[in-house]
């Protein structure tokens, strides 16, 4: 007890709209893992096709984008925090629209993922603003390992409750009433719009401002930016894998939503602990060292579900992703930050111009994960493209370590007045 005092006392000494954030982001926690997980699971109950759920990532992917560039212009004239707001609200609306579907066509889910995507965009890129003008580069290892903390140990707790939920709702039933799947799961996103609400009303208490200048619109930058986006683009190769293959493969390998639950709570604990006492403790020299290990724990997954290619693989695989994704965002995201930080001093341009083009440059890798998915998919075959595909991606991916080692030695070589002084409004 005297050890949690202690850590929650280091939390509220913190700047107030870095706190203000942390809070807002852990209600969000608790909606992350719907978007991440059931909804694959959903399409792939109602069409069984893996293609599908692949397509309407794209279709997501894309709405991000449109959102980060229609988000750069109506920053000139509304506040960075009702956008985020209004990222964060729409994010809920948009499942329940996609959930009330009653036949699931492909048009239909390229329509509901572009909804989905403008509204998750609306969150990451006004959120990526307010990390970025809410913290410094000796608070980020803190903010991003409290931030994953919330992130994991939500990835133990939601998809425990939700999957036994659908499984208990379609299996005996509550009361003696049994209940159709799809309307449970329109019951979840009830509960998630309504969680979505509580995020909204703790990012009212922050006081955040817009960026100085409006142009962000740039097609051209330095070298270490160029950089900086190639790393983004392996990072997007990736998450256009995770998405959609872990659902796929436990539907198919596994059994139903309530195993789907039941691994992804398996190892988030220790994960959780982990990633908050390294961002307890590490330094700004320590990211690349856990930038390492994650991504290695990652390819060791693909291998593993690659060779098996049965429920033991999955579970393995399973479990490696959820230990590397938050020891990547750990370290990624204050790489990315600092870089901002050090181009947008050295170009003299709006820090909202390097958010969004690093959109873009996630974009790219995420539609090239997903398309050779597809690909691979249709052409070849489904097992294939769920056993080798990821294996590609996760040896693709450790070039990511050298690169984001050089730009972090770039970066370390610039002046600290490349960083604006952060402090509350």
């Amino acid at each position: 007890m005297a050890k949690f005092l202690n850590e929650f006392q280091y939390f509220r000494q913190q700047p107030h709209n870095m706190r203000v954030l942390l809070l807002t982001n852990l209600c969000f926690a608790f909606v992350l893992p719907v978007i991440e997980i059931f909804v694959g699971a959903y399409i792939m109950r109602n069409t069984n096709n893996p293609s599908f759920v692949a397509v309407y990532q794209l279709a997501q992917y894309t709405g991000i984008v449109l959102s980060s560039l229609i988000n750069g212009f109506l920053l000139k004239r509304i506040n960075v925090r009702t956008l985020y707001m209004f990222g964060i609200l729409v994010s809920g609306i948009s499942l329940l629209i996609m959930m009330t579907v009653q036949a699931v066509s492909l048009w239909e889910l390229v329509l509901s993922g572009l909804l989905l995507g403008v509204s998750v965009g609306f969150f990451w890129t006004n959120r990526y603003l307010l990390a970025l003008n809410s913290t410094t580069d000796d608070n980020r290892n803190y903010f991003y390992g409290l931030e994953s903390f919330f992130f994991s140990v939500c990835s133990i707790l939601v998809p425990l409750a939700v999957g036994g939920f659908l499984a208990k709702a379609s299996g005996t039933g509550f009361l003696g009433h049994t209940m159709n799947i799809n309307r449970a799961y329109q019951i979840v996103t009830f509960v998630t719009l309504g969680i979505c609400i509580l995020a909204c009303i703790a990012l009212s208490r922050g006081k955040f401002t817009n960026p100085a200048q409006k142009k962000f619109l740039y097609f051209r930058f330095n070298r270490l930016w160029n950089k900086m986006i190639g790393l983004a683009a392996l990072k997007g190769l990736i998450q256009g894998f995770l998405v959609t293959a872990p659902a796929i493969l436990i539907l198919r390998l596994v059994g139903n939503e309530g195993e789907l639950g039941l691994i992804q709570g398996v190892g988030g604990v220790i994960t959780a602990v982990i990633v908050y006492v390294l961002g307890r403790v590490t330094k700004p020299r320590d990211r690349i060292a856990v930038f390492a290990v994650g991504i290695v724990i990652f390819f060791i997954g693909t291998l593993v579900n690659a060779l098996l290619f049965s429920a033991v693989g999955v579970i393995v695989f399973v479990l490696c992703k959820i230990f590397f994704q938050p020891l990547h965002d750990l370290a990624y995201n204050p790489i990315q930050l600092r870089t901002i930080d050090v181009v947008a001093h050295q170009e003299r341009r709006n820090e909202y111009a390097y958010i969004m083009n690093h959109e873009l440059g996630l974009y790219a890798g995420r539609a090239m994960g997903l398309v050779l998915f597809i690909v691979l998919a249709t052409y070849v075959s489904e097992d294939f493209a769920l056993k080798f595909a990821l294996v590609i991606v996760g040896a693709v991916e450790l070039l990511s370590i050298p690169l984001a080692k050089n730009i972090t030695k770039n970066t370390d070589r610039a002046p600290k007045y490349a960083e604006p002084d952060r402090q509350d409004s």
